[in-house]
């Protein structure tokens, strides 16, 4: 195994060597814009790892990895048009540097070409490999939309909620390793195995993103602390508060989350005197470990070596800590 600096560099280097040299230039362009933002490359990592986990090359992996971060960044491409926002990884979106109609287009064709760069492999590897893209890229558009619907509806069910983090980020993550596992030839009970890991760890990875979006350090976290009060979102957090506070409660954070606030900060304090007088924060930690404890349960069953399953262990524990 290497180090996660090591798959890191190895992907970047493969990454930074993925150039689209074609017409029009603004088709194109922006798929480089975004490619070149950086960020934390997790799934293009975890598709190296789980290569290297089962034995594999992770060489062979690279295109895998490349296709994944490419589908990845087309979902961010066209999530900021959704949201209209202004900045991904503090840069100029790419709607907001061109335009909303380019933003689409482009977003349209890094999809296509994450199809593309799959073709690089056998019929072996790349048949089960686009059957599991297929099914993860619909599953994220379904997230995606669940989010766009919640915005707008006044009941939702953590159950529902749960749904939507489940298809838009944790399926997505889960697919990153399986990929990894079919390149490595891996039997079809690991490739499921390490598929359920990923997918659980992903889900306490969101969770664990609501709980330091309220009670995180600013300086770790990357981001404005109450970014998700002050933008309406309905996280953990909320849903769970309004399962556990009075009708009275419960109506007085109904408005106040989501009436207008000429003082955010003052908003953000009135909000987190609400979830601090249920302890939500002990609620959300308790289950991001519900599901760290699952993935790790599953990551136990799995008839690997020492060495490896300390090492997932040691990544599943950083990820969390946002060491990575």
């Amino acid at each position: 195994m290497l180090s996660l600096s090591e798959y890191h560099k190895m992907f970047t280097e493969h990454l930074d060597k993925y150039t689209i040299s074609a017409v029009p230039e603004n088709l194109y362009a922006p798929v480089h814009y975004i490619l070149s933002l950086g960020g934390k490359r997790i799934r293009p990592i975890l598709t190296l790892v789980s290569t290297d986990i089962f034995s594999g090359s992770p060489a062979k992996a690279l295109d895998a990895a490349l296709a994944g971060e490419v589908f990845h960044n087309f979902s961010l491409v066209h999530d900021d048009i959704m949201d209209s926002a202004d900045l991904r990884r503090g840069n100029i979106t790419v709607h907001k540097k061109w335009d909303s109609s380019t933003g689409i287009l482009s977003g349209d064709v890094m999809l296509i070409l994450a199809y593309q760069i799959f073709e690089n492999y056998e019929p072996d590897i790349f048949v089960p490999m686009a059957s599991l893209f297929s099914k993860t890229a619909i599953r994220v558009c379904e997230g995606q939309q669940l989010d766009i619907d919640f915005e707008t509806r006044k009941e939702i069910s953590l159950e529902e909620y749960l749904l939507m983090i489940t298809c838009k980020t944790a399926e997505l993550i889960g697919a990153a390793m399986k990929m990894g596992a079919i390149i490595a030839d891996a039997s079809l009970e690991q490739q499921e195995k390490i598929y359920d890991f990923g997918k659980n760890l992903g889900i306490a990875f969101q969770l664990q993103d609501d709980y330091l979006d309220c009670y995180g350090n600013e300086n770790d976290f990357g981001k404005k602390i109450g970014g998700d009060i002050i933008e309406k979102k309905k996280t953990f957090l909320y849903l769970k508060t309004l399962e556990l506070v009075s009708k009275e409660v419960k109506s007085n954070l109904i408005s106040l989350y989501n009436s207008p606030h000429k003082d955010n900060q003052k908003k953000i304090i009135l909000v987190k005197e609400i979830y601090n007088d249920c302890n939500i924060e002990n609620e959300v930690v308790l289950e991001i470990k519900k599901y760290t404890d699952i993935a790790f349960k599953i990551l136990d069953s799995l008839d690997l070596p020492k060495e490896k399953h300390e090492f997932l262990h040691n990544f599943g524990d950083s990820l969390m800590k946002r060491k990575i």
